[in-house]
C-alpha cells in the first residue's frame, strides 16, 4: 500500500457510522444519489432522487425496489445493470438512460453505478448517481458544440439523419465530432441515434397495435428487417416478442 493509500485508509477507518457522506449530494444541483442493498431495495437516497419520484421524504422510498417505483420496462433495465455490478464487483459508468416527456421528446440521463463493499471486501450493494443531460451539459464547456448535435437529434431522431451533416452543425470534422461525442456520452453518434429510435419504438410497441413494419419506417429504419436486427441487439428480443411481453 502506498503512503497515499495508507493515509486514505486510516482516515476512512476513523469515520463515525453516523457520518453520512451522501448528504453532500443534496447540495449538488441536478444530481440524484441512491444506494441499494443486495436485495435491490433502497437504503439511501438524496432529496433530488426522492423528489423526482414525488415522495415527501427519503423515508417514503427506503425499502422499496425499482419495480415499485418505476415502469416495468425501466425497472427491468435498472435491475439488469444492478445485477451486473453485484456479480462482477465492477462499476458501470456513463450508462445513458432514456426517458420520453409528455411531448414525446427524449430526455437523456447519465447513470454511474458502483459496488458498495463491506468490511470483509464482499459486495453488499450498489450505489450510484443520475444526472440529466440538460443539467449536466453546462459542465462540458469544451464540448458545448456537441449540444447543437444533441438538440437536433432530440427533435429529429425519427427523420433520416446524415452523420456527416450532423458533424457540420457542430463545426467539427466527422472524426473530431465522433471523438468528442464519445467523450460525453460514452458511445458514438450512430449508436446513440439508434438507441434513441429503439427506445422511442418501445413506447409505441407498448401502447398500441400499429404494424411493426410501419413503426420501423416511422423511426428511420429502412425496413422491418433492419429494425428487428437493431432491436434484438439492443433489447435482447424481437419487437414482436417485446410487444407480447407487454
Amino acid at each position: 500500500m502506498t503512503p497515499a493509500e495508507t493515509l486514505k485508509s486510516e482516515f476512512l477507518l476513523q469515520i463515525s457510522p453516523s457520518s453520512h457522506f451522501e448528504v453532500l449530494f443534496d447540495h449538488l444541483p441536478g444530481v440524484s444519489f441512491f444506494a441499494k442493498n443486495r436485495d435491490f431495495r433502497l437504503v439511501a437516497a438524496n432529496r433530488a432522487f426522492w423528489e423526482r419520484l414525488g415522495a415527501k421524504s427519503e423515508g417514503d422510498v427506503i425499502g422499496r425496489n425499482d419495480f415499485e417505483l418505476f415502469p416495468e420496462q425501466l425497472a427491468r433495465k435498472f435491475r439488469d445493470d444492478d445485477e451486473q455490478v453485484l456479480a462482477t464487483g465492477k462499476p458501470k459508468l456513463k450508462i445513458v438512460e432514456l426517458f420520453f416527456n409528455r411531448q414525446g421528446l427524449p430526455d437523456w440521463y447519465f447513470t454511474n453505478k458502483f459496488p458498495v463493499l463491506g468490511r470483509n471486501g464482499s459486495v453488499i450493494g450498489v450505489m450510484g448517481t443520475v444526472q440529466s443531460y440538460t443539467g449536466r451539459k453546462t459542465a462540458f464547456v469544451p464540448h458545448q458544440q456537441i449540444d447543437r448535435a444533441v438538440t437536433y437529434l432530440r427533435e429529429h431522431f425519427h427523420d433520416p439523419v446524415n452523420l456527416t451533416d450532423l458533424a457540420k452543425r457542430t463545426g467539427m470534422s466527422v472524426r473530431q465530432f465522433n471523438r468528442r461525442f464519445r467523450e460525453v456520452f460514452g458511445t458514438n453518434p450512430r449508436t446513440f441515434l439508434i438507441k434513441t429510435r429503439i427506445q422511442a419504438a418501445c413506447e409505441v410497441l407498448r401502447s398500441g397495435d400499429k404494424p411493426i413494419a410501419e413503426i420501423a419506417l416511422d423511426f428511420g429504419f429502412c425496413d422491418q428487417s433492419a429494425f428487428t436486427q437493431h432491436f434484438r441487439r439492443h433489447m435482447g428480443l424481437t419487437p414482436a416478442a417485446y410487444r407480447k411481453r407487454g
